[in-house]
């Protein structure tokens, strides 16, 4: 992770970009790349989007999307001096407590607080 974060500041850097890499328009970037994911995903069948990476026409065009998502999320949490991996963990945290082993198996029901 480590890697990619200096790789993308440095290209930023190098393109001067970092003028244009705001909070707001890193977020609203990401929010784009998100749905030219899902519009490759979108009228698959569950079974189909399963399988989506075998197919050798939507396979590199999702792992493509999902790149882009990674850029721009990455790029994101360095502009806002967020480390990425530890916001993941202490979200998976709280997601344990929220949704217990017992509570949740099983069951994709959104537990309230």
């Amino acid at each position: 992770m480590d890697e990619l974060t200096e790789r993308l500041r440095a290209f930023a850097r190098e393109r001067d970009w970092e003028q244009f890499h705001t909070p707001k328009n890193l977020a609203m970037a990401l929010a784009g790349e998100v749905g030219e994911l899902l519009a490759e995903l979108q009228w698959l069948t569950p079974e189909q989007s399963a399988t989506v990476m075998a197919d050798p026409e939507l396979g590199p065009r999702v792992r493509a999307e999902i790149g882009d998502v990674t850029v721009y999320l990455v790029r994101l949490a360095d502009v806002l001096g967020l480390d990425l991996v530890d916001a993941a963990l202490d979200k998976l945290d709280e997601a344990g407590r929220r949704y217990t082993v017992e509570a949740a198996r099983g069951n994709a029901t959104k537990i309230t607080d």
